[in-house]
C-alpha cells in the first residue's frame, strides 16, 4: 500500500509567500519612517534657512551680538540668543542634577519597596505636567516670588526660567539615572559589604561609580530636555526686543531671550519668504542641531553602557578596589570639572575659590567622622533631595487645584468662550484637544508598532537596526518647536494644507512616533521565544505567529505606548502653534479647517487677556486633570502588564 501525501496547491504557496513578504515590506517602511521624517526635518529647515546664510554669511548669522530683524537697519545676530539657551540649561542643571541623582538613588537604594511604588510614579507625574501649565505657574506664581524675594523691577528672568526647567528636567534625569543605578550587578553590592564596607560606603564607592556611564547620558539628555523647552522659558523669562546677553553675565535677575522662545513669540508674526523668515529658520537649524549632538552623545554612552551589561552577564564579576578607585576618580574629576565651569560661569573667579575652599574643608572634616555618622548625614541629605522634588509637585498641583477648582462646572465645560475668554467655558478647546489627539494617533500607532515589530521580529541586532534605532531617539530628542516649523514649513506651505486640523495632527503623530516604537518594542521583549518557536513548530508562518502568537500578549504594553503618546500631544502646545490652532469659540466642522485646543487657550489667556484669571486656572486644571490621567492610566496598565508578564 502506497501512501499518497497530498501537498499545498501551489496557488496557495504562492499566495501565502507574496503576504508573507508584502508584510515585511510594509512594516520595514514603518521601520524607516523615524529615518525619513528627521531627514525630512533637517532637509526643510536646511532649505528655509540657507537664503540667509547666503545673504549674510554664516559667519556673522553665527557671531552678531545683536537680534532686531525689524530694526533699521536689520540685525541676525544669533549669538546672544544662543549664549541665552545655554545660560537658562546651565541654570537648569545646577538645579536638576543634585535633586535628580539624589531622588535616583533613594529610589534605588534606600526606599522600601512600598515607598518606591508611592514616589517612583510622583516623580514620573512631573513629567506628565505640559510645559505650558508650567509656564502658567511660572508667569503667575514664580514670577511674583522672584521679584518681591529679591526685590527687583520683574520676576520674569534667567533665574525663573532656570528654576521653571530644572524642575521639568527632574523626572528625565532621575528615570535614567535610576535605571542604571539599578541595572549594577548585584554581585557588586554584595561583595563589597561582604567586605565589610557600609551602605553608604557601597553607594558612593561602587554603586554610583560603576553607573557613571548611565547618569552622564541622564545628565546629558536633561540638557537636552531644557535647551528644547519652548513655552515655559516664552512665559518665564522676559524676552527683551534685542536678545542681548545680561550684564554682567553672572545677572541671573536680568531678562533673557533663548532660541525657542524666539521662535514662538516671532514665527506668527513674519511675512514668509522674507529675511527674517529664513532667519528664524536658521535659529531652528541651530537648535536642531544642538540638540542631535547632546542626544547622540545621550545615544552612544547609553549603547556602551548596554554592551558592558552585556558583557558583565556572560562572565562572574568581580571586584577590584582598585578598578573601582579609578572609575570613581574618573567620575569625581568629571562632575568636579562641570561644578567648576558652572561656579565659574554664575559668580565669578574669587566667588569660585572661595566657595571651592570651602567645599574641600568641608570634605576633609567628613571624613575624620565616623563611617555611621557620615551615612546618617549622606542618608539625610538624599532623602532631602526626594522631599524637595516631592514639594514642587505639591505646590505646582496645589496651586492650580485649589485656583481652578472655583472655575470648574458644567457651563464651563460645555459651552464657547465669551468676552475674549474672560468668560464661558472651553468646549471647543476640548474638542480640538481630542480631534488632535485621535487624528495624531490614528497615524503613529500603526507606524510605530510596524516599526517595533519590524526592528525586533524580523532583523538580528547590525547596523539597519543601530541605525532605525539611532533615528527615532533622535527623533525623541527634537525640540517640539522644531517639528512646529518642520509642519509649518511643509504640510501648511508646502503641501498646501493650509493651517489646519489635518496638518496638526500629523505633525503631532510625527512626535509621539518615537514613543509608541519603544514602549511597543519593550513590550515584545516580554514576550517568551517559546511560544514563537512552538508556533513555528505547528507550521505557522512567521507573520500568522507575530499576529496571533507575539501581539495578543503584548497589547497591554502596545496600549500603554498609545496612551503615553496620547498624553504628550494632549499637552503640547509648540507643534501645533504654527499648524492648527487659533483662539476661537467654534468647533470645526473639517480637518482643513484650523481648531483650538486646550493648551493654546491657556497660553492665550495667560499671555494676551487681562482679567481672565479664573479661567486660565480652570483651563490649567483641566488640561493637568486630562494629561495626568492618561499618564496614571499608562503607569496602571504599565503595572498590571509587568505581573501578567511574569512567566
Amino acid at each position: 500500500m502506497v501512501m499518497k501525501i497530498r501537498l499545498p496547491q501551489k496557488s496557495i504557496l504562492t499566495k501565502k509567500f507574496i503576504k508573507e513578504k508584502g508584510m515585511k515590506i510594509i512594516l520595514f517602511l514603518s521601520a524607516i519612517s523615524a529615518i525619513i521624517i528627521i531627514f525630512s526635518i533637517i532637509i526643510f529647515l536646511f532649505r528655509d534657512a540657507y537664503p540667509i546664510f547666503q545673504r549674510i554669511g554664516l559667519g556673522p548669522f553665527l557671531t552678531g551680538m545683536r537680534w532686531n530683524p525689524v530694526g533699521q537697519p536689520p540685525l541676525y545676530g544669533a549669538f546672544p540668543l544662543i549664549i541665552a539657551t545655554l545660560l537658562v540649561t546651565l541654570g537648569a542643571m545646577v538645579i536638576a542634577i543634585p535633586l535628580s541623582i539624589g531622588s535616583a538613588i533613594f529610589i534605588s537604594e534606600i526606599a522600601t519597596p512600598r515607598v518606591k511604588i508611592i514616589i517612583k510614579p510622583a516623580v514620573e507625574l512631573l513629567a506628565g505636567i505640559p510645559s505650558v501649565v508650567f509656564g502658567f505657574f511660572g508667569l503667575i506664581v514664580l514670577t511674583t516670588w522672584i521679584r518681591i524675594s529679591f526685590n527687583v523691577p520683574t520676576g520674569e528672568t534667567w533665574l525663573a526660567g532656570s528654576i521653571l526647567l530644572g524642575i521639568m528636567a527632574i523626572p528625565t534625569i532621575t528615570s535614567v539615572a535610576e535605571d542604571a543605578i539599578s541595572s549594577v550587578p548585584r554581585e557588586y553590592k554584595e561583595g563589597s559589604l561582604a567586605v565589610g564596607a557600609s551602605r553608604w560606603q557601597t553607594i558612593s564607592k561602587i554603586i554610583v561609580p560603576s553607573a557613571m556611564s548611565g547618569i552622564t547620558a541622564a545628565i546629558i539628555l536633561g540638557i537636552g530636555r531644557a535647551i528644547g523647552e519652548t513655552m515655559a522659558v516664552m512665559m518665564v523669562c522676559g524676552n527683551p526686543a534685542y536678545g542681548l546677553i545680561p550684564q554682567p553675565i553672572t545677572n541671573v535677575f536680568a531678562p533673557i531671550k533663548t532660541l525657542t522662545a524666539t521662535l514662538g513669540i516671532e514665527m506668527g508674526e513674519v511675512a514668509t519668504g522674507s529675511n527674517h523668515y529664513y532667519a528664524l529658520f536658521g535659529l531652528a537649524l541651530i537648535l536642531l542641531i544642538i540638540t542631535l549632538i547632546v542626544n547622540i552623545l545621550a545615544t552612544v554612552i547609553l549603547g556602551r553602557l548596554k554592551e558592558k551589561q552585556r558583557k558583565s552577564k556572560k562572565k562572574k564579576p568581580v571586584i577590584s578596589y582598585e578598578f573601582g578607585r579609578k572609575i570613581k576618580q574618573t567620575f569625581y574629576l568629571l562632575i568636579g570639572t562641570i561644578v567648576i565651569a558652572i561656579l565659574f560661569i554664575t559668580v565669578g573667579l574669587l566667588p569660585t575659590i572661595g566657595i571651592i575652599t570651602l567645599i574641600v574643608v568641608i570634605y576633609y572634616l567628613l571624613r575624620k567622622i565616623s563611617v555611621k555618622v557620615q551615612q546618617r548625614l549622606a542618608f539625610s541629605a538624599i532623602t532631602a533631595t526626594i522631599i524637595i522634588v516631592i514639594i514642587f509637585l505639591g505646590i505646582i498641583l496645589a496651586y492650580i487645584v485649589t485656583n481652578g477648582v472655583g472655575a470648574l462646572s458644567w457651563d464651563f465645560i460645555t459651552t464657547g468662550p465669551t468676552n475674549l475668554g474672560r468668560s464661558g467655558g472651553i468646549f471647543p478647546a476640548i474638542i480640538g484637544t481630542l480631534y488632535l489627539v485621535a487624528g495624531a494617533i490614528a497615524i503613529a500607532l500603526p507606524l510605530g508598532v510596524g516599526a517595533a515589530v519590524y526592528l525586533h521580529e524580523y532583523t538580528k541586532e547590525g547596523i539597519i537596526t543601530k541605525i532605525i534605532r539611532t533615528g527615532a531617539d533622535l527623533l525623541n530628542g527634537t525640540p517640539s518647536i522644531v517639528f512646529g516649523l518642520f509642519g509649518f514649513a511643509f504640510f501648511v506651505l508646502y503641501l498646501k494644507l493650509g493651517f489646519s486640523l489635518l496638518a496638526g495632527q500629523i505633525t503631532l503623530a510625527f512626535m509621539i512616533l518615537p514613543t509608541i516604537i519603544r514602549t511597543t518594542e519593550e513590550a515584545l521583549k516580554c514576550v517568551p521565544q517559546s511560544l514563537r518557536e512552538g508556533s513555528y513548530a505547528l507550521g505557522a508562518s512567521k507573520w500568522q505567529t507575530i499576529q496571533k502568537v507575539v501581539l495578543p500578549p503584548a497589547a497591554p504594553g502596545i496600549l500603554t505606548g498609545a496612551i503615553l503618546g496620547i498624553g504628550r500631544a494632549a499637552g503640547e502646545t509648540a507643534p501645533i502653534l504654527f499648524t492648527a490652532v487659533v483662539f476661537s469659540d467654534f468647533i470645526s466642522s473639517s480637518v482643513l479647517q484650523p481648531v483650538n485646543a486646550l493648551p493654546y487657550h491657556l497660553f492665550t489667556l495667560a499671555t494676551s487677556i487681562p482679567g481672565s484669571q479664573q479661567n486660565q486656572a480652570g483651563t490649567a486644571l483641566v488640561l493637568l486633570l486630562l494629561v495626568i490621567g492618561i499618564y496614571f492610566i499608562a503607569i496602571l496598565l504599565r503595572n498590571q502588564f509587568r505581573k501578567k508578564m511574569k512567566w
